[in-house]
């Protein structure tokens, strides 16, 4: 059985994520790379903003923005031989300036074995690499139907921390009879947002090359809120690599402690339904 990750909330230090704490260090040993832009380097960030009322520590970007770019790096290894590596993101703004920096922690085998199943924390951090705020999923061993969403070891979940430790809201599957249906929930596991993908999100490829868009609304549905959307990324890219680009728009006025939901869903929708398409060509 493929046992969650534990990871206490801390600094992260670069070189010990991409390692993983809690990897087999054989089987992790062929992946081993150097982190080509480390949070601090080489990187034109986004200037610091004025504290926001209500914002976790470390959460303020949010609170200027209306719209969040999360972009997949390319990993030469995984394009090369296919070998599943950790993902890791960067996170901008709409004019390209990087707000944080976004890497998974997993075990390398359950990468190889799982696929988007597996269990992982996302942990996101800001310029000096402090940790601001996590997404944490468990184990699943179901395929991830829509019609089976609801059974409690089926229907893919994350938990969104900010700080880490202090769990503000999760993002969960919800049934559906095809299309994409993802409820967003506050810490007391009441519902804030709706996410619905369209029926052909899995056939974006070189004859199908348009953007895949979910519309975010409120809990009742009855009002528009954003989009959650994947680009095309061209083909070579979308054919050899599983580093996508997504974006999330939401209203500027909108609590930072809700934007970061809607930011944390972003993952779950990468692992979910992107993941998964390029696992199964």
């Amino acid at each position: 059985m493929v046992q969650s990750t534990n990871v206490q909330s801390r600094t992260v230090h670069y070189d010990t994520v991409q390692k993983g704490t809690v990897q087999d260090q054989n089987c992790e040993m062929a992946s081993q790379q150097p982190i080509q832009n480390q949070p601090n380097q080489g990187v034109e960030w986004m200037s610091a903003p004025q504290a926001v009322t209500g914002a976790p520590p470390g959460l303020e970007y949010l609170g200027a923005l209306d719209q969040i770019i999360v972009k997949q790096r390319v990993e030469l290894l995984e394009m090369l031989s296919g070998y599943e590596t950790q993902n890791k993101y960067d996170v901008k703004n709409s004019m390209g300036q990087q707000c944080y920096f976004a890497q998974e922690e997993s075990d390398c085998c359950s990468r190889q074995v799982c696929g988007p199943n597996r269990p992982y924390v996302i942990h996101i951090t800001d310029n000096n690499g402090q940790e601001v705020m996590s997404v944490r999923h468990e184990f699943v061993c179901c395929t991830g139907c829509c019609w089976c969403a609801t059974n409690s070891s089926c229907g893919y979940e994350v938990a969104i921390e900010a700080p880490v430790g202090n769990i503000i809201g999760y993002a969960k599957q919800h049934t559906s009879a095809w299309k994409p249906h993802i409820r967003v929930l506050d810490a007391n596991r009441q519902e804030m947002f709706v996410l619905r993908g369209p029926c052909c999100w899995g056939c974006q490829n070189v004859y199908c090359t348009d953007d895949i868009e979910f519309s975010v609304t409120d809990q009742a549905e009855d009002k528009y809120l954003g989009r959650m959307f994947k680009r095309w990324a061209g083909c070579g890219r979308e054919t050899f690599t599983d580093a996508d680009t997504f974006g999330v728009t939401f209203p500027l006025d909108m609590p930072v402690p809700a934007k970061a939901l809607l930011f944390g869903a972003v993952f779950l929708v990468d692992f979910m339904y992107f993941e998964r398409a390029k696992h199964s060509y």
